[in-house]
């Protein structure tokens, strides 16, 4: 005999309107849930592992172990379709699958490291992170909102959370050593906030956002963890596993140049564009290029541009 510790009930509440109403009721009478009379309730149903109360006011309740089960594969596509992100109207189950979200901030800025970050989670976490409106950190613009829901994030239980970042002496030098190959070096920085995390919890599965055509992630995993799947896709922060990465990835990225800005006594800006290029040929012109390496990635075209 097992003895199993008995799963935390869990208890979720919608509001819905007249004609969703209605729509729940039929479905629980076509699957034959069993009646039953509550005070001000609409109707009432026990089911296998969860029941239901509807209430005159417009208040759902679902209770029980199952419930998390009847939310995600009937309320949400059937009755609210809360999960429809933009015209993305299939529904997902594989993101409430337990599996690692994986994503980097930094790829494209020339001051600051690169970030990478893994996230692993199931289920009801997955709903949570919908809940903060986790979304690709491309798609949010403030910088404090950013760091406001990756603090959430980071207050969501048993989530696991790993993040990877170098200094920038660092980087400059293992960029080197991984022959000058930025996707190699990506590659590797993910194969260890992708480890780290699977030690605190094995899953086998993960999402990247596809950065290379080459399986090079899998082949740093190789040796641990032979039989991990990981799946490369473009537009993966779809998956708010993933976009919940690209976030705390994101938060940290600011904080280093957060950092950086203070060591450098200038604000450093993010990005590439005409402004750091201004700020780069500023320190460059102050204090000489091996001041200006201490803030950026050398590799970039821009650093030669400044230092001639």
């Amino acid at each position: 005999m097992h003895h199993h510790p008995n799963p935390k009930i869990s208890c979720f509440t919608f509001v819905l309107n007249d004609d969703q109403s209605k729509t729940l009721y039929e479905i629980c009478r076509a699957r034959n849930f069993e009646p039953y009379d509550v005070n001000h309730a609409r109707y009432a149903f026990r089911a296998n592992g969860f029941n239901l109360v509807m209430y005159h006011s417009g208040k759902l309740v679902l209770q029980g172990k199952e419930a998390a089960d009847f939310v995600t594969f009937t309320i949400e596509p059937q009755i609210t379709q809360k999960f429809l992100l933009g015209n993305d109207n299939i529904f997902h189950p594989e993101w409430f699958t337990a599996h690692a979200g994986l994503d980097e901030s930094g790829k494209g800025d020339f001051f600051g490291p690169i970030v990478t970050a893994c996230v692993i989670a199931d289920g009801d976490k997955v709903r949570t992170l919908q809940n903060l409106g986790v979304k690709d950190s491309k798609q949010i613009s403030s910088d404090r909102t950013i760091l406001a829901i990756e603090e959430k994030i980071r207050e969501v239980p048993d989530i696991v959370i790993e993040v990877m970042t170098l200094s920038m002496a660092k980087y400059n030098e293992l960029y080197g050593r991984f022959g000058n190959n930025l996707n190699q070096l990506l590659g590797w920085m993910h194969g260890c906030s992708l480890r780290n995390a699977l030690k605190r919890r094995y899953v086998s599965e993960g999402i990247l956002d596809q950065f290379s055509k080459s399986p090079i992630v899998q082949e740093f995993l190789k040796r641990d963890f032979p039989d991990f799947t990981l799946n490369m896709r473009i537009k993966a922060e779809d998956d708010p596993i993933v976009a919940a990465a690209s976030i705390i990835a994101r938060a940290e990225f600011i904080r280093r140049i957060e950092a950086l800005s203070k060591e450098a006594q200038e604000p450093l800006p993010k990005g590439a564009g005409y402004k750091v290029k201004e700020m780069g040929r500023r320190i460059f012109e102050e204090k000489g290029a091996e001041a200006l390496a201490k803030y950026s990635k050398v590799h970039f075209k821009t650093f030669r541009e400044i230092c001639g």
